[in-house]
C-alpha cells in the first residue's frame, strides 16, 4: 500500500514537505525491506534529519543533521523524535511552547525526557480527539 493512503497521524497532521519525506522515504523501503516495522523506522529516520516532533506534528529543525545518536544507528534507541542534538535554549524553547513545567531547572537530557512525555499525551489528545 503507498504510504500516502497509510500515514502516521502525526505525519498526516505536519507540512506537506514532511509528508512527502516520511511517504517517498517509506516506499522505497518498502521495496527494499518490505511492508512492516523497518519501512516505518526508516522513513521515520529519514524524516528526523530535517524535522523535529513538536506535540502532535512534526516542525522544521532550525539546523538540518540526526535528531540523536539512536537516529543513526539501525538498533539504537532513538530520542523519539526530540531534536536531542539540540542546543539547551532550542529545548527550553520546546519545552515551554508545550507548557511542560520545571523546564528551567532540568538538564538538557531531563529537557528531552520531559519533551518525549509532552509529546506522546499531545499525540494522543490528538487521536482521542478524531476519533
Amino acid at each position: 500500500m503507498p504510504a500516502r493512503e497509510e500515514l502516521p497521524a502525526t505525519i498526516k497532521r505536519s507540512p506537506q514537505h514532511a509528508q512527502d519525506i516520511w511517504s517517498e522515504t517509506h516506499d522505497a523501503a518498502v521495496d527494499t525491506y518490505g511492508e512492516g516495522e523497518r519501512a516505518h523506522r526508516t522513513a521515520f529516520s529519514a524524516l528526523k534529519h530535517q524535522y523535529e516532533k513538536v506535540g502532535d506534528h512534526w516542525e522544521k529543525k532550525p539546523e538540518r543533521g540526526p535528531s540523536d545518536e539512536g537516529a543513526m544507528s539501525r538498533d539504537g534507541e532513538t530520542a523519539g523524535g526530540v531534536n536531542a542534538n539540540a542546543t539547551k535554549k532550542h529545548l527550553l524553547e520546546v519545552a515551554k511552547r508545550l507548557d511542560v513545567r520545571g523546564r528551567t531547572r532540568m538538564t538538557k537530557d531531563e529537557l528531552v525526557e520531559a519533551i518525549q512525555k509532552a509529546n506522546a499525551r499531545a499525540s494522543q489528545k490528538s487521536l482521542d480527539a478524531e476519533r
